[in-house]
């Protein structure tokens, strides 16, 4: 709309010094349109009319339309002139606006509970694949003290040296704000911590004692890739969630997310946990967790490991984000090393969701 008024308005500083200039009903229409949006002074738009003549007809029935879109009694005066002047003219064809694709169905129930038990059996045997490797993990942390979430203020940066080794995982902070630092944990920073993002999250949304319920939710595209959404729900008693307040409080909610998972390897690309009706009195309300995996490099395979996460929460006081990226994959061994310094963070574009296209 701005691209067109400004536009407009260029002609016309030019259909002034010579002739006027033509446009149709269509245009003409969404000059005014936009000139109400940008609460363009009623005399002025009158004025611009004035150095216009149209291709078509204009009728009662879009005079009133712009009346009623908000077009003051001058712009009026100034169209109703206009359509005396082109009343002669062939009517404007109709705006035909083009038919929107018909939305792609969802599998049926029965495709629907393959897919489910196909990601089952891969959360089972994720762990059983992945291979021995270090990474480094780099935990943004940020506070928002307005409670607003829009004014969010980089409280620490936190690399920390990530090993996998026959399924354990060990943590170990090497920076904090680029500064090395010996002896230190996530722990003894304070503050929000997440931890444990790589295998139990899965794991514990398919175990059979988790009872997780599952429905179809929408279609998805995740860093070009087609994927099933679904949504899932697990009961208070069946949840081994647990959210830990000022060291002390341990509470255990009842959960609920979605799952994105790719439509050609049925491997589950993202996770969204939410926890709910937390006890009002409980320091920590509105968690949510969103786990990103994408395919990484580790010695000479490939393996779907976790790239990002980004965890949120409300406290007495404030709102907490922590943004955490996984880089610089390498195979576990004796010979392994990695340079520990911050990278940049990851473009948007590896984490936003867009919509499946029919």
């Amino acid at each position: 709309m701005r691209k067109f008024l400004l536009f407009f308005l260029v002609a016309l500083t030019a259909a002034a010094a010579s002739s006027d200039m033509k446009i149709s009903v269509e245009q003409l229409a969404q000059f005014i349109k936009s000139a109400v949006s940008m609460k363009q002074p009623d005399r002025q738009v009158a004025d611009y009319l004035k150095h216009i003549k149209l291709t078509n007809k204009l009728d009662d029935k879009t005079i009133e339309d712009l009346q009623t879109m908000g077009a003051g009694p001058k712009t009026v005066a100034a169209l109703r002139d206009l359509g005396e002047h082109s009343a002669a003219l062939a009517v404007a064809p109709p705006v035909v606006e083009k038919a929107k694709p018909a939305p792609i169905p969802p599998p049926d129930s029965v495709e629907q509970g393959k897919i489910i038990s196909a990601v089952r059996e891969y959360a089972r045997n994720y762990t059983k694949q992945l291979p021995n490797y270090l990474c480094v993990q780099v935990t943004r942390r940020y506070i928002d003290a307005s409670g607003s979430a829009s004014n969010w203020r980089l409280n620490d940066t936190v690399t920390t040296r990530l090993s996998y080794n026959d399924g354990h995982e060990d943590y170990k902070v090497v920076l904090v704000d680029n500064r090395p630092v010996t002896d230190m944990s996530m722990e003894k920073l304070g503050g929000t911590v997440s931890q444990g993002e790589f295998a139990s999250m899965l794991l514990d949304i398919f175990k059979e004692e988790s009872q997780a319920r599952f429905e179809w939710d929408h279609w998805g595209t995740l860093r070009g890739k087609s994927c099933y959404v679904f949504s899932y729900d697990i009961e208070q008693g069946n949840s081994r969630y647990h959210i830990v307040a000022d060291r002390t409080l341990d509470y255990v909610p009842a959960y609920r997310g979605l799952l994105y998972i790719d439509k050609d390897t049925n491997f589950v690309t993202r996770i969204v946990m939410t926890p709910y009706d937390l006890p009002a009195s409980f320091p920590i309300q509105n968690v949510k967790t969103v786990l990103d995996y994408d395919y990484t490099k580790v010695g000479d395979n490939e393996y779907l490991l976790p790239m990002r996460s980004v965890v949120s929460s409300k406290g007495n006081r404030y709102l907490t984000k922590n943004e955490t990226e996984f880089r610089l994959y390498r195979k576990f061994g004796t010979e392994s090393t990695i340079k520990f310094e911050t990278p940049d963070p990851l473009p948007d574009d590896k984490t936003k969701e867009k919509p499946l296209k029919p």
